[in-house]
């Protein structure tokens, strides 16, 4: 089990999120040493059947009650709220803990101390931390879906949302009920295939999944999915380091016997376009969902950043390569052996999960815990300042197992990042 908090967490989450104290933020700076351990941050999803696997105890999947849907994401490091409906201000938001309780959430740390956390280039740019990442987990498949772009987006004053997707092996010793992902549309398929399907929601399946191809879903592999590209994840547990947004559009009206509201098509539409279906077609990119080498501009295998397995540890890259020609986000997997210890440099700020094994990273004691209560804290999540994080952070392996941590990074942290089809180079 997991390391209880000194006082339990209240079940639902204060809408008052606290001050960020100068104090407070200080001595947890100081005491991880540039490190700040976070906790759990659940989300739920009304839509979704949740698949059990993120090692949140059974009895707490519904914590938040049954009217806003069962917990089956966890989001972390995030300064990005949720957009559920009847959802607290802070859901989705990431808690820092300090002294055993949770005192302040990352997205307030970060406006109050901006470069010092996330680096002066971020910082400059983008005001905040702009992406975050997740695991989901859900028994069955995902409806059919889009992100929009940033200029689609805007319309409805959010921002865009490319993502990526990498199956972490020790989550995944079951597949659930769909281990295959649809992605994009099958060549030859026209704007009229998609504007009929949508003619049809409210007739039961609209049959946008026979105008689509399924991927069967490998774990330890992944993908990279820009906006406007129609997918629908299957049921393997997913680490999604993706930009810090979450609108989307459903294009599938119903799932698994279950009817999608036309609401989740819509949302972040703007609303004299909620009928339109010619727009609605049109925020798709035509030219990537029908592209019919598809697999071979966004799937991801891991690469080892060097041959390092002599020295007691592996690093590899698990999410890479470029949204419309920039570097918006990237993640590694570390592995230390049983007795190992290794000092990582990277080149900017980054969040912290880990999946397998235990052991230290700097002062922060790293437990990967079996089961996790509703509110409980854990030693298994931290944020990496920016300073810290060029300095180097030693990581040791104290447990008999490996280590196995997975880190995402902001935009243009790894420019030198392999690009998509890389794997095949080596």
């Amino acid at each position: 089990m997991a390391k209880k908090a000194s006082k339990p967490v209240k079940s639902k989450p204060s809408a008052v999120r606290p001050v960020v104290s100068t104090a407070h933020f200080k001595r947890a700076l100081e005491a991880g040493e540039g490190i700040l351990r976070l906790a759990p941050t659940w989300v739920p999803r009304s839509f979704l059947m949740p698949g059990r696997r993120i090692k949140l105890a059974p009895q707490d999947l519904y914590a938040l009650g049954a009217h806003r849907g069962g917990i089956d994401e966890r989001w972390f490091a995030s300064t990005t709220a949720a957009a559920n409906e009847g959802a607290p201000p802070d859901e989705g938001l990431s808690y820092v803990v300090v002294d055993g309780k949770r005192a302040f959430t990352l997205r307030d740390a970060v406006a109050s101390e901006g470069a010092k956390l996330v680096g002066k280039t971020i910082w400059e740019r983008f005001q905040r931390w702009p992406v975050y990442s997740k695991f989901f987990d859900n028994m069955g498949p995902i409806p059919h879906h889009m992100h929009q772009s940033n200029a689609q987006a805007a319309l409805v004053g959010q921002q865009g949302k490319p993502e990526s997707y990498y199956f972490p092996p020790q989550l995944n010793a079951i597949g659930n009920n769909f281990p295959y992902t649809f992605f994009g549309l099958e060549p030859g398929t026209t704007k009229a295939d998609i504007r009929r399907c949508l003619e049809r929601w409210n007739v039961g399946d609209n049959g946008i999944l026979n105008h689509s191809k399924a991927y069967r879903l490998e774990p330890g592999t992944g993908w990279l999915v820009p906006p406007c590209i129609l997918h629908a994840p299957g049921s393997l547990v997913t680490y999604e380091p993706q930009w810090g947004s979450d609108v989307f559009g459903m294009y599938q009206s119903m799932v698994e016997g279950r009817p999608v509201p036309w609401s989740l098509l819509t949302k972040d539409v703007p609303p004299e376009r909620h009928q339109d279906l010619d727009y609605l077609v049109g925020q798709l990119n035509w030219e990537a969902n029908v592209d019919p080498n598809f697999k071979d501009h966004h799937f991801l295998e891991p690469i080892p950043l060097a041959n390092s397995e002599s020295e007691g540890y592996l690093d590899r890259w698990v999410v890479y390569g470029k949204v419309d020609g920039q570097e918006l986000f990237s993640a590694k997997e570390l592995t230390v052996n049983a007795g190992a210890r290794v000092t990582i440099k990277d080149n900017g700020a980054y969040g912290l999960i880990a999946v397998q094994g235990s052991g230290w990273i700097g002062k922060h004691r790293l437990q990967t815990p079996a089961m996790i209560r509703y509110g409980e804290l854990t030693e298994d999540e931290v944020f990496v300042t920016d300073e810290a994080a060029r300095q180097g952070v030693l990581f040791e392996n104290a447990g008999k197992e490996p280590l196995v941590t997975l880190r995402y990074f902001g935009p243009e942290t790894n420019p030198n990042a392999p690009a998509i089809g890389s794997h095949r180079n080596r």
